[in-house]
């Protein structure tokens, strides 16, 4: 048996110590609402792990108001755009090796240099997206 690849079959972490494998994921908005239903359960407490390879600029901002996230990039460079309350802009710069927490309900997107790879832990409860 090999292993998965998180870029194609996401992890949810949940109450009890819980991990399991997601279904392959999809590019369409419906995967997410399908996970939000299978882990509804969880509440608060569940996580979703994933991986994103980025070749163009996030076309959307997106929050969680249920628990932060956490973005660790693993190859390239992004930069991640976060709104805060006052609606002024902080700015990270990621690196690989480098992260950054979207604290709970701040708006966030980025921008990529080339091409970036992420990893993310999320907190899926309640996501809310607008456009940029």
């Amino acid at each position: 048996m090999s292993g998965k690849s998180l870029i194609d079959y996401p992890i949810h972490l949940g109450r009890g110590g819980l991990a399991m494998s997601e279904p392959r994921m999809e590019q369409e908005m419906s995967w997410y609402a399908e996970y939000g239903t299978r882990h509804a359960y969880d509440g608060a407490d569940g996580r979703l792990i994933s991986e994103y390879l980025f070749t163009e600029n996030w076309t959307s901002w997106e929050r969680h108001p249920s628990g932060a996230e956490i973005v660790y990039c693993l190859s390239g460079k992004m930069t991640l755009h976060q709104e805060k309350a006052g609606g002024q802009i902080e700015t990270i710069v990621l690196e690989p090796g480098h992260y950054a927490i979207n604290p709970p309900g701040v708006w966030h997107t980025a921008d990529i240099q080339g091409e970036a790879r992420a990893l993310f832990i999320t907190a899926g409860l309640g996501t809310e997206h607008r456009p940029r």
